[in-house]
């Protein structure tokens, strides 16, 4: 990769508005950026963050395009729709998607930029917002040797984790995996606690910091398990919603449906969220399931 070469940045969200600051701040390239708002354009320009004034206008600008969207639809309209990124890709350029997508577009978005002679990746993000903030995040990779080693030193300024899982849609499958398991520990974590609360057996607080000294511990049960202490403590700010864990084990499914598997435990998991968002917890933290678990639904 050129020392001069223009990295772009598309979406700017909880997550990518982060990762685009920490990528300004420590890569030493040019970082240009578009995102439908003005407001994290706006913030991003104190850290040398210029303003594409379209996708394509970032396209004709940037040498590697990074995308931080919410899903398969946005990704798809970027690059695939009129206008978009694989309209304008040229020889050389490479896109890299750090969306969480299903395994199928991954390989579709490839063939796609390859016919214009541009090479693609897929680099799904795991860990918190305040991980994306810090530049700790975990980011998995699919893609092959020669695009990792030239993409390598650019996601390392976003994640202090930079794995290279294989071929184009490893690093979504990764992802997809994981957040498939943590949902269903969150869930499993969810009905332990509203089991001690309503048999009386063991305090909730207790229950967790013993589980912590045994072969249940894990960052799960750390991480999420005192969200579940207080009812209503289910954030919408800085928070992974109920929404995009139903929009993950979707996908997740899906791989799994292709390759002729049946993921029971995680349908079941799934129908469990869609009742949590059907209550109206769609846009919080979705360790709100403890409250359908419990019966505290918004309205009952």
């Amino acid at each position: 990769m050129a020392k001069q070469s223009t990295v772009g940045f598309i979406g700017l969200g909880v997550m990518g508005e982060p990762m685009c600051r920490n990528l300004a701040r420590k890569s030493g390239h040019p970082v240009l950026a578009y995102d439908t708002r003005r407001e994290p354009l706006q913030a991003l320009s104190r850290d040398g963050v210029e303003s594409a004034n379209s996708v394509a206008d970032l396209a004709a600008r940037a040498d590697i395009v990074i995308l931080s969207l919410p899903g398969e639809p946005e990704v798809r309209a970027v690059c695939l729709g009129p206008g978009g990124l694989a309209a304008h890709a040229r020889p050389g350029q490479i896109l890299v998607d750090a969306s969480t997508c299903p395994v199928s577009l991954a390989r579709e978005l490839a063939a796609a930029f390859a016919l214009k002679g541009a090479r693609f990746a897929d680099a799904p993000v795991a860990r918190t917002a305040k991980a994306a903030v810090d530049g700790t995040l975990s980011i998995m990779v699919g893609g092959d040797a020669a695009v990792f080693e030239t993409i390598q030193p650019l996601l390392a300024c976003m994640g202090n984790e930079v794995t290279h899982c294989g071929k184009v849609g490893a690093g979504q499958a990764v992802k997809l995996m994981n957040n498939m398991v943590v949902a269903q520990t969150v869930v499993a974590i969810a009905e332990a606690l509203a089991t001690a609360r309503a048999s009386g057996a063991v305090d909730g607080k207790v229950l967790f910091e013993t589980l912590t000294k045994g072969s249940a511990d894990s960052f799960v049960l750390r991480n999420h398990g005192l969200k579940f202490m207080e009812p209503g403590n289910h954030p919408t700010q800085a928070a992974f919603p109920t929404t995009y864990i139903l929009k993950d084990l979707s996908y997740a499914i899906r791989l799994a449906a292709e390759a002729g598997v049946t993921m029971a435990q995680a349908e079941t998991t799934l129908r469990l969220l869609e009742r949590t968002k059907a209550a109206g917890y769609g846009d919080n933290y979705y360790t709100a399931v403890i409250d359908m678990i419990e019966g505290r639904a918004k309205g009952r």
